[in-house]
């Protein structure tokens, strides 16, 4: 089992179990379809490199758009366009 899921922390981080679903079912789609990892995926499945992008702040929801992911910066805001 991906030993973030054990704790709360990842959960927590997200706002609920529906919306951490939803940000993995989500990233899983763009690596599956090629995007680039934002983490190291040696040995990973493709659920343990979406956890560890949440971990890691490198992923959140931008849920006032329907589009999908948005990439953060290093302090966790939004990257600009």
């Amino acid at each position: 089992m991906i030993e973030a899921l054990k704790d709360d922390k990842v959960i927590k981080k997200v706002g609920g179990q529906f919306r951490l679903a939803a940000l993995v079912q989500r990233r899983m789609k763009e690596l599956i379809e090629g995007s680039r990892p934002l983490v190291e995926t040696e040995g990973k499945n493709l659920v343990a490199v979406a956890i560890e992008e949440i971990m890691q702040d490198k992923i959140a929801i931008d849920y006032d758009k329907s589009d999908g992911l948005v990439p953060l910066e290093d302090d966790g805001t939004q990257k600009k366009n």
